[in-house]
């Protein structure tokens, strides 16, 4: 299988912006990616992208350029622009391209998501419950979660106060000031154990990865971080998942988490100890928690051992969201899973600055899980 390569990777800002549109904000992270791989727009030949709610990514050749390249449209939840990444990763592979380009951008209102029932495949009366309410989702699973295993309210906490704290290290992020524990276990609980400050929010913001053949990298040079494995899936039978009535079968439920992340890990040849420096889908501090365990960087149980002795935070064996994870950026739904990527090219490029882990880390993970059950995982290396 040839080596695919990314040669550029760009952010706009995260959080309120409104001067901006969504598409403004996807503009301003692919000029950046772009300006990093050291090309312009006319040398991308194939690209992928998506939106939740801000429009066709497709659409935005009108402000890059009328180039005719083929550029097709992803919505797949949380995991839009993890799998935008994919194809354009595949489409390397199998030789329809030397550059791709991927992007993912949103601008959410503020409030809650309000998706329908019907779009997902449940009917009308699911959502009259109220059971379209993420924030119940969540609360319910990792309730859930802690009895089994024995996880404590004050680690959730501890998740979220380590969020804040590496957003305030982040020029892009959203949330830019640190915030104590205590504050955060304190707050307005929205969905019990979950207060207010352990959720990210819907956000705005926009991301872009290009990506390369061997042959191009070769031609351009510049400072290429390798994929060494890339994988997306959907849920199996027996999972626990937003929008699920019900966990199906018996047992332990099954985990997308889990299974992408092994696919990834098998086609780099490189396993979770391997990895100097992850991001994990933080849709709200349990899901960190939760996430550690499913992609395989620790026990079920172990996390708050982990939590507790500083092992997820910057100077830790595994540092895990360095730039503060969706809690302190937001979650700009078809952004989320491109900014991650962007965050561990930084660090393996040794250019995170203030929030830069030691050590020179030369392989990182991403992870992202959207609803109603996909994940996309890569694991890079320098």
């Amino acid at each position: 299988m040839s080596t695919v390569s990314i040669i550029g990777a760009g952010l706009s800002k995260f959080g309120r912006q409104p001067d901006k549109t969504g598409r403004g904000l996807a503009l301003d992270a692919i000029a950046s990616a772009l300006a990093d791989a050291g090309i312009a727009w006319t040398d991308v030949q194939v690209a992928f992208g998506g939106s939740d709610g801000s429009g066709l990514a497709d659409t935005l050749v009108s402000e890059l350029g009328l180039t005719g390249i083929p550029f097709t449209n992803v919505k797949n939840g949380c995991a839009t622009g993890g799998s935008a990444l994919v194809s354009a990763v595949n489409a390397i592979r199998a030789g329809a391209a030397d550059i791709a380009l991927a992007v993912g951008f949103d601008k959410h209102p503020r409030g809650a998501f309000d998706p329908a029932p019907q779009d997902w495949g449940l009917p009308v009366g699911y959502g009259e419950a109220g059971l379209m309410v993420t924030t119940q989702f969540f609360g319910i699973k990792i309730a859930r979660y802690m009895r089994e295993h024995g996880i404590s309210a004050p680690t959730l906490a501890a998740v979220a106060e380590k969020a804040y704290r590496n957003g305030s290290l982040n020029p892009n992020a959203w949330r830019r000031e640190p915030m104590s524990a205590e504050t955060i276990a304190a707050a307005d609980m929205v969905n019990d154990p979950l207060t207010r400050y352990m959720f990210c929010s819907p956000g705005e913001g926009g991301a872009a990865v290009v990506v390369a053949s061997e042959t191009a990298v070769r031609r351009l040079g510049g400072r290429p971080v390798h994929l060494r494995g890339i994988s997306a899936g959907t849920r199996r039978f027996g999972s626990f998942e937003v929008f699920g009535p019900s966990i199906q079968g018996a047992g332990t439920p099954s985990s997308v988490s889990t299974s992408t992340a092994a696919a990834a890990f098998e086609q780099a040849g490189l396993g979770p100890s391997d990895v100097d420096v992850a991001q994990l889908q933080d849709t709200e501090s349990g899901a960190e928690i939760m996430h550690m365990a499913e992609c395989g960087f620790c026990e079920h149980g172990e996390q708050e051992k982990l939590i507790a002795a500083g092992e997820t935070e910057i100077g830790g064996r595994i540092p895990v969201n360095t730039d503060g994870g969706c809690i302190a950026n937001g979650e700009p739904i078809g952004a989320s899973g491109l900014r991650q990527i962007h965050e561990i090219v930084t660090q393996l490029r040794g250019e995170a600055g203030a929030r830069q882990v030691p050590g020179n880390p030369r392989i990182g993970f991403t992870h992202v899980y959207g609803a109603p059950g996909i994940s996309a995982c890569t694991v890079l290396s320098v």
